[in-house]
Formats: C-alpha cells, sequence, structure tokens
C-alpha cells in the first residue's frame, strides 16, 4: 500500500509553502496521520511537525442521451496538507 500518491502543486500550494513551510499531497484514503507523516519523513528527509487531512467523496453526474440515462462518479479522494519543521524544506523539481 502506497501511503503518498502524489504532490499537490498548485498556485496556493506552492503559496502555503513558501510563506507557511506547508506541502501537500494527494495519499491514500486509507492512510492515517502518523503513516503520513512516517511516509512523508522517509520520503523526502524532513521532520513533520503537523500533519492535517481533508476526505473528499466522489462526485456523481447523470447525463441524459438518446440511449438512455448514463450515471458515473469520480473516484474519492484524500489530500493531507504536512507543516514542515523550521529550516527543512521539500524541493518537488530535483528530478526535472
Amino acid at each position: 500500500m502506497s501511503i503518498i500518491i502524489k504532490p499537490i502543486i498548485t498556485e496556493k500550494a506552492t503559496t502555503a509553502s513558501e510563506l507557511n513551510n506547508c506541502y501537500s499531497f494527494l495519499v491514500n484514503t486509507k492512510a492515517n496521520k502518523v503513516e503520513i507523516k512516517k511516509a512523508v519523513e522517509a520520503t523526502y528527509g524532513v521532520s513533520v511537525e503537523k500533519v492535517r487531512t481533508m476526505n473528499y467523496g466522489p462526485e456523481r453526474k447523470t447525463k441524459f442521451t438518446k440511449t438512455g440515462v448514463q450515471q458515473g462518479k469520480t473516484n474519492a479522494i484524500k489530500k493531507a496538507i504536512v507543516k514542515v519543521a523550521e529550516g527543512d524544506a521539500i524541493d518537488f523539481y530535483n528530478n526535472i
């Protein structure tokens, strides 16, 4: 089970990382805060102070077509915002 799926790189997340030393990640929906903390510390070699998580449910959509009603949904996701200790930083662009 992979805990960290991918980092979130948006304008809002980049601003939070520059100002508050907080980094955002998409994580496994079954992962808890302790597992997320250990995974970030092991992957990036930083010390984590705080972990905040947010669960997003699936988005359901319905289309009315000639052949009938088509229903679908997206997957549920979980975001984690990780506050890193002062002086530590995570560089997402070092492998480019």
